[in-house]
């Protein structure tokens, strides 16, 4: 039997991280949920999830600081960016990094679904 996909949601907010977590379930994927960029860091399991939906503005480590230090050690993977606070130069960066999707906060969940769809296929958003 195959494994389900597993879907890292990486966000400050436990609201959104309990929502996006019931939504990723809901679609048969696994959910892994973390409060921030240190504690997806210090405590991810060693393999990289098929994707990871994350917040850009949390402390010590901000969403696109994060992408940063995976590219940096090599971990490469679709990252999904939510932020409520969108800024055309973030959205600049961290595309050309590599991001799969940025979306303002909140989005709906066919938007979400989109891209978390697009990035597990490997395709444009």
């Amino acid at each position: 039997m195959a494994q389900s996909p597993v879907i890292a949601i990486v966000d400050d907010d436990e609201g959104v991280r309990t929502s996006l977590a019931s939504l990723v379930r809901s679609l048969g994927y696994e959910a892994q949920a973390y409060e921030s960029g240190v504690d997806f860091l210090e405590h991810a399991p060693g393999d990289d999830p098929a994707c990871m939906i994350a917040d850009i503005q949390m402390p010590v480590i901000t969403g696109d600081e994060l992408q940063a230090q995976l590219i940096a050690s090599g971990r490469r993977f679709p990252i999904i960016f939510m932020t409520a606070f969108p800024s055309e130069i973030v959205r600049q960066r961290v595309i050309a990094a590599g991001a799969h999707c940025y979306l303002g906060k909140p989005s709906s969940g066919d938007e979400i679904i989109r891209c978390l769809e697009a990035a597990l296929a490997g395709q444009a958003p």
